[in-house]
């Protein structure tokens, strides 16, 4: 092993380490799910849309509990899957460097092991959080290093419901539209995996080339010398707004509904091995109260964030200052708060995702059947929260149930892995903190199905197994060689 003077290993280095890991753990597990050929066409157990980092860490959990028959499909070119090089603008994560995020329990998968084996330990003491860019090398580094099932540049059209009890996606591919038959799906879609991005109504009347949302691209170098506005308090808010004032801005009103900026991150603060465990075991009204009082709480965007922005002597934060009208004037707008009028040129809003079935075609079979959490569930007085309202209410496996029971039992093969999924499990499935644990409680519940499902196979197995380990050398009958008295 050749080590440089900073002390870096080298990436082959830290594979060749792995491989041995993987290797003394006797991982991954042989394969054991029989194969299906359903009309002439070779049925996947697993299909996973989505190949970001939930996409990646569940096609890794299976992988290791031996479901080899399984397919990652994204939409995006390689390299580019999620948010990372995209829609996000912070300069650096805004988790804490150390979190073990889609490792697994591996720790040469780790990104510090990543980091340090090219970079060596003293750089890693240094640094202070992930790179953004950095972490999407490292999600292409987990995916290469893992050998993971990606087919890129594919998206879902939709999902339909056969008899067989099997699931077809329509699929497109290479300008091609085909079918695929799978047991399971796996939504590994986001933030925005049951809906989209959400804006006020009062852009309804606008015409789009006057403002974005967070989430969409943008064009910033057509942003230098103009009036940018921002909406919102969060994280995104601040990092479009940093980016547009790097980008030249003029001017820069960034308007926040609240009299101050959240300051506490109330969910992390509380943040333990109890809460990653024990969350989905919460009564409901438990499980409400939790999310409720943290929602309302908001968290709080990085310290970083805010001072990219402040930094900036054309930089203006307007707090209790929710927009109360939006209207075009000539060639730009005009922005309404209570504390005033306000041209701009172009509005950013930083203001999050909903839940909306209705903006996911590839769910419009199933979409009148999915159970929310407000149509079982009665909200308690005076936490009323829509974003809680429009969860989807999960199994246990992260499986959609049925508003009426019988109605579509197919949706219980559609599991959903994303963000929407916290109210029903906790925060596993759209975060770097606990994403290994939300994947392990997804797979191991798909294993447990897949095995279910196929309980006559295994028992023919069974009973057709007749490899012997003892064969009748090994011992004599003493009462057989003794001559009879």
């Amino acid at each position: 092993m050749t080590v440089t003077a900073a002390g870096a290993i080298g990436l082959a280095a830290l594979e060749a380490r792995l491989k041995q890991d993987l290797a003394w753990l006797e991982l991954p597990s042989k394969s054991w799910v029989p194969r299906r050929v359903v009309d002439g066409q070779d049925v996947v157990d697993v299909v996973i849309v989505g190949a970001g980092m939930a996409g990646l860490v569940t096609s890794g959990l299976l992988k290791r509990l031996g479901v080899e028959n399984h397919l990652l499909l994204d939409r995006a070119p390689a390299g580019r899957e999620g948010p990372w090089v995209t829609f996000a603008r912070m300069r650096t994560l805004r988790s804490p460097k150390e979190l073990t995020g889609p490792a697994m329990g591996l720790p040469a998968l780790t990104f510090r092991a990543f980091y340090e084996a090219q970079y060596g330990e003293a750089a890693w003491k240094a640094l202070d959080r992930a790179p953004r860019p950095m972490w999407m090398d490292y999600l292409i580094w987990y995916r290469k290093v893992l050998d993971l099932p990606v087919r890129n540049e594919v998206s879902v059209e939709h999902i339909h419901a056969r008899p067989d009890d099997l699931l077809a996606l329509d699929i497109r591919e290479d300008g091609r539209t085909r079918q695929l038959l799978a047991r399971h799906v796996v939504l590994a879609t986001g933030r925005d995996g049951l809906g989209g991005p959400y804006v006020p109504p009062i852009t309804d009347h606008i015409d789009k080339r006057f403002w974005a949302h967070s989430a969409e691209a943008i064009d910033f170098a057509r942003l230098r010398g103009k009036r940018v506005a921002v909406v919102g308090a969060g994280a995104s808010a601040m990092d479009n707004a940093a980016t547009a004032l790097e980008a030249g801005a003029a001017r820069l009103d960034l308007f926040i509904r609240r009299p101050d900026i959240p300051r506490i991150n109330k969910f992390t603060g509380i943040g333990s091995q109890g809460v990653v465990h024990g969350f989905a075991g919460l009564p409901d009204d438990w499980k409400w109260r939790f999310l409720d009082h943290t929602l309302k709480a908001q968290t709080p965007p990085p310290r970083p964030s805010v001072l990219r922005i402040s930094a900036h002597k054309q930089a203006r934060f307007h707090l209790a200052s929710p927009i109360t009208d939006l209207a075009v004037e000539n060639d730009h707008l005009v922005v309404t708060t209570p504390k005033g009028r306000y041209a701009t040129d172009f509005i950013i809003f930083g203001t999050g995702f909903k839940v909306d079935l209705g903006l996911r075609p590839e769910l419009s079979e199933f979409a009148p059947h999915i159970r929310l959490w407000s149509d079982r569930f009665a909200t308690p007085e005076g936490m009323a929260n829509p974003e809680l309202e429009s969860s989807p209410d999960l199994g246990d496996s992260f499986e959609f149930l049925e508003k009426v029971p019988g109605a579509c039992p197919a949706l219980s093969r559609l599991h959903c892995f994303n963000y929407p999924a916290t109210l029903s499990h906790g925060k596993l499935s759209g975060d770097i903190p606990a994403i290994s644990e939300g994947a392990d409680r997804l797979a191991r519940g798909l294993v447990r199905r897949l095995f279910v499902e196929d309980r006559e196979r295994h028992f023919e197995n069974l009973k057709a197994f007749a490899t012997p380990e003892i064969l009748g050398d090994e011992w004599t009958d003493a009462d057989a060689t003794q001559p009879a008295e």
